[in-house]
């Protein structure tokens, strides 16, 4: 049976009290319902208490929507509980992923680059304490992966660096700001993302590293975490195929699951090897990785058996429900193994005390520290130590006085998902912060945009350029700036331009002197070898964004160090 006086929970006797008087008063289908952590999307509030008082789930994730109405939410769905909730939110970058109302932060690949840990002790920080204040005590973070491979989409700005040490030094940072409040980490996503191209959101995620890579990276990286006292893990649906065959000599391939379904990697590693006594959690089984492995009533019950604790989302909440009972009636999952994964369950609550009211109900007052100024001061602190001058091989910065000039503003962004698509606003962020320094702004429009206003003529206006010489007549520099994200929809995400030979298509680089800004991924270099100027600016806004351009006029030094990962392995990125 699991020790829960043990790291990491460090039960006292009234927390270890509350466990067991609350497990005894449990039946079977209320312990299994414990296991799920549920998302919800109708927030009135009695359909809230119908949910809460039926399904009865162990755990809450953020669905989104301001501060004030998931505050409300939240406070709703442990009103009604019987047994508090753990409430989850992903808040990668900071505050920002508790509610849009947050601060963000810094990305991970950010705060990897500033050469020191401040930055990511600042992101969990402001993580913690603003997601506090919407009534969360779970942060789905900090990411623990190791960004190995350029094509990787997913963990990309979300890993801390390309090797296990900065990983670890970043981890640990985030976690201790984060234990600044009294709220529960969880690193991600075991046992190891950041090696394949591949996006387990869309199909099984493959770690193919052989044992003894493993265990000098991603198992560096855990172990640490956990010795240190790491209260939970969250499972990718990503297999580590050397290490089960190694684990279970003469596995067939077609019996290598995902570490979520894998006991050789939960229960005989994790568990056994690595004596990881804390909370696993699956990542969310809506993911490809999870739902094309095999057939969901029998996927369900085995993620509990492999040795996960907690259950990540549902299909439909009932028939997931039956699924997780009926694999406890028919032995799938033993008494054992549901008693460990409920104490588990019960004793993160009881290390974060909320059986105490004062632990668990939130006010609206308590909203004011999202975004307040400590927070916004620890943004910009973040923007000045991670902006990153990749390179300047034609020696253009600094850019010096900038009044009177006038610019060429071409601005990438990802393709609209949706018909009601009005633009991106940090295009008129860059436009109005290039003004601010004194330019005269021209911004190119874009297929998406054109297309819109003039269907007719849009293709034809995308592809013209017109006169070379007139072009360099008319600006004195040229700023092309990316934004592209998302995942969960392509395997990775490359640089794309609005349409085909669009003259987004940086043909100007060798008339106008041109500066290259990223505000999200580092790997665009490799679809634009050719710019001669480039700098990472991490994250969207007016904070990163003016950080990126004072910095190329001269106003302040780039203090972020570059990673070799950001020249995609390709000798003409360097040029």
């Amino acid at each position: 049976m699991v020790d829960l006086r043990a790291k990491p929970f460090y039960l006292n006797e009234e927390q270890l009290a509350w466990v067991e008087e609350t497990y005894a008063s449990m039946d079977t289908l209320e312990k299994v319902q414990q296991l799920f952590v549920q998302m919800n999307y109708d927030k009135r509030e009695e359909s809230i208490k119908t949910k809460v008082q039926t399904q009865r789930q162990g755990g809450l994730r953020w669905p989104g929507g301001d501060a004030k109405s998931t505050l409300a939410q939240n406070m709703n769905f442990q009103k009604y509980s019987k047994i508090p909730l753990l409430v989850a939110v992903n808040c990668d970058n900071g505050g920002d992923g508790a509610a849009p109302e947050g601060t963000f932060i810094m990305s991970a690949a950010g705060a990897g680059a500033s050469g020191n840990t401040e930055t990511a002790y600042n992101m969990g920080y402001v993580a913690a304490k603003e997601a506090a204040a919407i009534g969360a005590n779970w942060l789905f973070n900090p990411c623990a992966d190791i960004f190995m491979n350029w094509r990787n989409t997913i963990v990309n700005t979300r890993a801390f660096g390309d090797n296990a040490d900065d990983v670890i030094a970043n981890v640990r940072a985030f976690i201790q700001g984060a234990h600044q409040t009294n709220i529960a980490c969880c690193c991600k996503h075991f046992p190891g993302d950041g090696v394949e191209e591949r996006d387990q959101h869309l199909l099984l995620g493959v770690n193919d590293l052989s044992v003894e890579e493993w265990n000098n990276t991603f198992r560096k990286v855990y172990q640490t975490m956990i010795d240190e006292d790491l209260e939970s893990i969250m499972v990718g649906h990503i297999a580590l195929p050397e290490m089960s065959r190694h684990l279970r000599p003469g596995i067939a391939d077609t019996d290598i699951m995902p570490a979520t379904l894998a006991p050789e990697l939960l229960t005989d590693l994790l568990r056994g090897e690595m004596g990881f006594n804390g909370l696993v959690i699956t990542d969310a089984s809506h993911m490809g990785g999870f739902t094309n492995v095999m057939r969901r009533k029998y996927a369900v019950p085995r993620a509990i058996a492999s040795g996960c604790d907690m259950f990540l989302f549902v299909g439909d909440a009932d028939e997931d429900i039956g699924f997780m009972y009926d694999g406890v009636m028919n032995g799938t999952i033993t008494e054992e193994r549901l008693s460990d994964a409920v104490h588990r369950i019960l004793g993160l609550k009881a290390k974060l005390n909320l059986f105490k009211p004062e632990n668990v109900f939130k006010t609206e007052e308590g909203l004011s520290i999202m975004r307040c100024p400590e927070h916004v001061a620890l943004a910009e602190k973040a923007a000045d130590a991670c902006m990153t001058l990749v390179k300047d091989t034609q020696h253009l910065l600094p850019l010096g006085d900038a009044k009177g000039k006038r610019a060429k503003l071409y601005y990438l962004c990802s393709k609209p998902e949706s018909v009601t698509w009005k633009g991106d606003p940090n295009k008129l962020v860059v436009k109005e912060e290039l003004e601010r320094l004194g330019y005269e702004v021209d911004v190119a429009d874009t297929y998406y945009e054109l297309d819109r206003e003039e269907p007719a003529t849009a293709k034809v206006k995308m592809m013209s350029i017109g006169k070379h010489e007139t072009f360099r007549e008319t600006y004195d520099v040229v700023f092309f700036v990316v934004y592209m994200k998302g995942y969960a929809q392509e395997n990775n995400v490359r640089l794309g331009f609005s349409c085909g030979h669009s003259n987004e298509m940086p043909w100007f680089i060798h008339e106008v002197p041109t500066v290259g800004i990223s505000l999200n991924y580092t790997n665009h270099l490799i679809d634009i070898p050719q710019i001669k100027t480039y700098i990472h600016a991490y994250g969207p806004g007016r904070t990163f964004v003016r950080a990126a351009l004072e910095k190329a006029h001269g106003i302040g030094e780039f203090k972020g160090t570059v990673s070799d990962t950001v020249f995609c392995g390709k000798w003409d990125t360097r040029l």
